[in-house]
This record gives C-alpha cells, structure tokens and sequence, in this order.
C-alpha cells in the first residue's frame, strides 16, 4: 500500500493516507513534478502508459509522483526520474503551487506540487509500466499543441506550465 503525504494550503505535514484513497477522496497531499530539459531548452515529455489509474496515454512533463513518509521532495524527484525514465541528472527546486483537478475514473487530484528541473541530453530509458512514450519538444511546438489538442495532456501538466 503506498502512502501519501497529507498537508495544509501552507504545506504543513498533517498526517498520510493511502495515496487511492486521497485520490478518490481529494485530499490535499504532497506531489514532486519533474522538468528535464536538453541543451537545445527542448522539455523531455513522457507518454504516460495506457494502464496508468488515471490519465493514461497524456503526455505529460519528464515524470511525477509523490514523496514518500519521511523522504525530501528532492530525493522524491530523483528517485521517480531514476525509476520512471532511466535517468539521473542534477535536479534544482524551481517552485511550488497547488491545483485541484477533476480527472477520469473519478479521481482527483489535489497537490501541493513541488516542481524541479534539470538538463541531461541522455536517451531515456523508461519502465514501459509508467511511460508508454517519450520526447523532447520545443517551447514553441509544445504551445501551439497544447492549443490543437489541449485533451492530449494531463491537467496538472497544462496547470504547471501557466506558472
């Protein structure tokens, strides 16, 4: 059973809970948002698998995920960079915001997201279990996408990226 990490709108530990049931439930809990970057400032996207709980087959920023009981938000990020896309790369805190939204399945999301970034110009290697796909994409691509096919990409990656 993996846990999440509950919280208030000042990102202060409240307490856990089963990380399904804060999904079914939307309680404010903790999240880690990666961003890789490549030399050329093209942003690493990843697909994310079709048997994901939600949102599956949206593309979405490099890899996300919860930090667990106990762990900081940066070994969080590159834990779940290492395990979602093969990579390691130096990470840097960039920001925080928090979002509530409606996703599929009936879940939602509600996050405190702490968002970090990083530049690595290595080939993926992603666990086909978290990512069905990968690229790297333009600031300028990604915008105009993002405007012909806003339902191709999850929501708090469209959210994330107006900050």
């Amino acid at each position: 059973m993996e846990s999440v990490i509950l919280v208030n709108d000042m990102d202060v530990e409240l307490g856990v809970m089963e990380k399904m049931e804060a999904h079914r439930t939307g309680t404010l809990h903790r999240a880690i948002s990666v961003f890789v970057f490549n030399e050329n400032g093209d942003y690493l996207l990843q697909q994310r698998a079709e048997e994901k709980y939600h949102s599956g087959g949206k593309w979405s920023n490099t890899c996300c995920s919860h930090p667990r009981p106990g762990e900081t938000m940066l070994a969080a990020a590159n834990r779940r960079l290492k395990e979602e896309m093969g990579l390691d790369c130096k990470l840097a805190y960039w920001f925080s915001f928090k979002y509530r939204a409606e996703l599929d399945h009936g879940l939602v999301e509600h996050e405190y997201d702490h968002v970090f970034m990083g530049m690595s110009n290595e080939i993926p290697n992603p666990d086909p279990s978290e990512v069905s796909s990968f690229k790297y994409i333009s600031r300028n691509d990604l915008e105009d996408d993002l405007i012909i096919n806003p339902g191709d990409y999850s929501e708090w990656f469209k959210i994330c990226l107006k900050h």
